[in-house]
């Protein structure tokens, strides 16, 4: 087996802000009669995009890309300029490049936020191929996000590895045909491997990463 490709989601993969979008969606929410908690936010809004969050839960929402560009102006205020990379994070991405693996960010997350986020783990530089959700076809959990990431990076799906904290994005990639890694930043092991990871770690520290990346060739130890 060979390895080409590492392939990222950004929010509770490469940094965990997901207490930033809780609080955002609990402010907006409320006084639309929706009260946002962690668990409802685990359940109903992580990995998924804005726009079908909305369309779910409030139908009858005039102006669903004005409130999603509210949201996310929101986050992006909240967000600081420099924020903590998930551990383990930059000693991965020093051994990829080093390895000459090809790199790319996969959210949902608008363009906007996804540069934001980048920019304040100082990662920005290292990505190339930055795929958005909502400039696909369809958003993840639909496949079409990891198929453009792969076919951009010219890589065999069998040959790329995808990071994931969510059942969505979990989907997406498997459904993309990539070998995926849950991150367990949010969600249980059993839940990211009944989405169809093949393994799951705690973080990038997470000792259980060398023996899979030792399955496949390209990476130094």
């Amino acid at each position: 087996m060979t390895l080409s490709a590492l392939l990222f989601d950004l929010d509770g993969t490469m940094l965990n802000t997901d207490p930033i979008h809780i609080a955002v969606f609990a402010e907006m929410m409320a006084p639309r009669g929706l009260m946002v908690d962690e668990a409802f936010y685990m359940r109903h809004v992580h990995g998924r995009l804005n726009i079908d969050i909305f369309a779910e839960f409030l139908p009858d929402e005039p102006d669903p890309q004005g409130l999603s560009d509210a949201k996310e102006a929101a986050f992006r205020d909240r967000l600081p300029g420099r924020f903590p990379a998930m551990p383990g994070l930059t000693d991965l991405l020093d051994r990829a490049q080093d390895a000459g693996l090809k790199l790319a960010v996969v959210t949902n997350a608008n363009r906007l936020n996804a540069e934001a986020m980048l920019e304040a783990i100082g990662e920005r530089a290292r990505f190339e191929t930055l795929v958005i959700g909502e400039e696909c076809a369809r958003g993840k959990p639909h496949p079409a996000p990891y198929a453009r990431a792969m076919q951009m990076l010219g890589v065999a799906p069998t040959d790329a590895i995808a990071f994931e904290d969510s059942p969505s994005g979990v989907r997406s990639a498997h459904a993309a045909g990539a070998r995926v890694v849950g991150i367990r930043s949010s969600a249980s092991h059993d839940t990211l491997r009944a989405a169809g990871a093949q393994t799951t770690l705690f973080d990038f520290t997470d000792p259980a990463i060398e023996p899979l990346l030792d399955c496949y060739q390209g990476v130094p130890t």
